[in-house]
């Protein structure tokens, strides 16, 4: 494929899936290590509602709505796992788990009742997303990345996940020592004077913000995978976190970059006819990579 295919085709959905990718490892990482893995999971849970009622009011698929919205989701979240812990006194985790289930039944339910489908907002993209679709249609080869009239027309979604991204990676850099002290040692941490539990909730808001930036682009299945298996799989590659944070941000970009190339010309390699879900192939191409590397990495043990 020459540059004026790959560019206006190609060039938009790989970035956008290596920023997702990158932007949901990198906060991965800490939530893995604090044994709050699944945490990514509940957030695509809980935020599908959210988003969904957010749209229904505003009729606008943009950033701030669909940010209070997922907020507005995770206040509720909170508030019926707390009251059904006390009323029903069971465990916080059986709780959370009732809440996040019955809430993402519930945003399903919406998307199908509610005519959303022409703004790209239905069960299918909340699932799989829209990343093939994310086409430069303005682009003609490899010059139109100093066009400034081609650049102006580039898929909302690009900015809005590198905005995300750079987020993400200066809220760990400006609280890396005690995100670091607080996630191996949280005790010796509030011995500091470090506070432990902000730090933890921010933590997760970004996550979050992560998730719903997203959201939209690929759906709910490759952000849940990407939480989760990069920092994985890095994990089994060593036992520093520095060396652990490049290693997982090697690992989502290569899922992205395979997934993406697998899911366009894998079937056709194979004799088939049509492509299938790059968002499914990147979680797939994850989760390979997670086996390979429980199979060989140098700190399995």
């Amino acid at each position: 494929m020459n540059g004026s295919e790959f560019v206006p085709l190609s060039l938009v959905p790989m970035l956008i899936g290596i920023c997702v990718a990158i932007a949901c490892a990198l906060p991965g990482n800490f939530l893995l290590l604090r044994r709050q893995a699944l945490i990514g999971d509940a957030i695509s849970h809980v935020v599908l509602p959210g988003i969904v009622v957010a749209f229904l009011l505003t009729g606008l698929v943009a950033s701030v709505p669909m940010l209070l919205g997922a907020a507005g989701a995770a206040l509720v979240a909170v508030a019926a796992i707390e009251a059904i812990r006390r009323l029903g006194k069971i465990e916080p985790g059986a709780a959370m788990g009732v809440v996040f289930t019955t809430m993402f039944a519930g945003g399903v339910l919406l998307l199908e009742m509610s005519d959303t489908s022409s703004v790209h907002l239905d069960v299918e993209h909340a699932l799989y997303g829209n990343l093939e679709s994310l086409i430069w249609l303005d682009a003609t080869g490899w010059s139109s990345l100093w066009d400034p009239e081609a650049l102006a027309h580039l898929p909302v979604e690009l900015p809005r996940m590198a905005t995300a991204l750079v987020a993400v990676v200066l809220f760990i850099a400006v609280f890396w020592r005690p995100l670091k002290i607080s996630t191996f040692d949280e005790g010796f941490a509030r011995t500091m004077g470090l506070r432990t539990g902000p730090l933890g909730l921010a933590l997760v808001v970004v996550a979050a913000i992560a998730a719903v930036a997203a959201f939209d682009a690929v759906g709910s299945i490759i952000v849940i995978a990407m939480f989760i298996c990069p920092p994985a799989a890095a994990r089994l590659m060593t036992n520093r976190l520095e060396t652990q944070i490049a290693w997982s941000v090697l690992f989502a970009t290569l899922a992205a970059v395979i997934g993406y190339v697998l899911a366009g010309y894998g079937p056709l390699w194979l004799g088939a006819q049509d492509s299938v879900s790059a968002a499914g192939m990147i979680a797939t191409v994850s989760g390979v990579l997670v086996a390979g590397v429980a199979l060989m990495g140098p700190a399995r043990n």
